[in-house]
């Protein structure tokens, strides 16, 4: 009988901490949802599929947090004024499995390369017009 309650323990411990961990991964959805300038956005970099996240706007910065993982600090970030949006076109059946429901698929190049950003059109309208209302850096040059 005491084999059985160690055992007991056990489970409950470990059911105990998948329980912690998911509610954790729920918090950090909600705050996230929550912050100003923050929008649901998957990526794909050229050799990779697509993840899910969150991008944020900052002052100079467009960032994007994994939604798996409970890192506080962004997995990327893109300085404003070396963004630019070359174009974006509606997702296709393969990719609309990957990405949120309704999402069109933006052409961004950082660098001079390119990536992928998945997000609904009027996040879209929001992030182009961020990015060309970018501040001057230098004098007499806009963005």
């Amino acid at each position: 009988m005491e084999a059985l309650g160690v055992t007991f323990i056990c489970l409950a411990v470990v059911f105990g901490l998948l329980v912690l961990v998911i509610a954790a991964f729920l918090l950090r959805r909600y705050q996230l949802g929550r912050a100003l300038g923050t929008f649901d956005a998957s990526i794909r970099l050229p050799p990779r599929g697509w993840r899910v996240g969150v991008c944020r706007y900052t002052d100079k910065h467009l960032e994007w947090l994994s939604l798996l993982s409970l890192s506080p600090i962004p997995r990327f970030r893109f300085l404003r004024s070396s963004l630019e949006v070359t174009g974006w076109r509606a997702a296709t059946e393969v990719e609309r499995v990957s990405i949120q429901p309704g999402a069109i698929i933006v052409h961004l190049t950082y660098e001079g390369e390119a990536f992928d950003l998945a997000m609904k059109y009027d996040v879209y309208a929001g992030l182009s017009s961020w990015i060309e209302a970018g501040p001057v850096i230098g004098i007499g040059t806009w963005r």
